[in-house]
């Protein structure tokens, strides 16, 4: 895959996750995928990714933008810089408007992304629609949770400051 083919397929990815048609988004993972969800936590398989954006996502959140920006691509990880955008329908929430902005990583095989991440700031986002304060604490904890249970986490702390692992040439 190329760096303009990167970009065309983060594209395609939005537009497939705007639509709110699970199995048009799962089209573009691999069968054993994962996908890492900030706020519905990670998905396995085209099922269940299918599953997260339609019948999750998409029953949470109506009016959904989401585009790429600065697509960096070395040839099986690429990156990409996103603004995404929705109007909330969780009754407590109903007809907040939310924007957001976050960081994607995406680890492709095939043509296909095999892993998905984002580092987005959900507090923005609880603001934006009024969260109370202590649920958010809980939210933010359980955040804390899976990102120091994190295999790359673990290593990370584990070894001493000024180590690096080593890297592939």
């Amino acid at each position: 895959m190329t760096s303009e083919e990167f970009a065309r397929l983060l594209d395609a990815f939005t537009l497939s996750a705007e639509s709110g048609d699970g199995a048009r988004f799962a089209q573009h993972f691999t069968e054993d995928a994962v996908y890492y969800d900030y706020i519905y936590g990670p998905h396995k398989g085209r099922n269940d990714i299918a599953h997260m954006m339609q019948d999750l996502f998409h029953r949470d959140a109506a009016d959904y933008r989401w585009e790429m920006f600065d697509p960096v691509f070395n040839g099986d990880i690429g990156y990409a810089w996103s603004l995404s955008s929705f109007t909330s329908t969780i009754p407590q929430f109903k007809g907040e408007r939310v924007v957001i902005d976050g960081m994607s990583r995406f680890a492709l095989r095939d043509g296909l992304i095999a892993e998905y991440r984002e580092s987005v700031n959900g507090g923005v986002a609880m603001s934006q629609l009024g969260v109370d304060p202590e649920r958010m604490n809980k939210v933010f904890k359980r955040w804390t949770g899976w990102l120091k249970e994190r295999p790359e986490t673990v290593d990370y702390l584990a070894r001493p400051k000024g180590s690096r692992p080593a890297r592939p040439r």
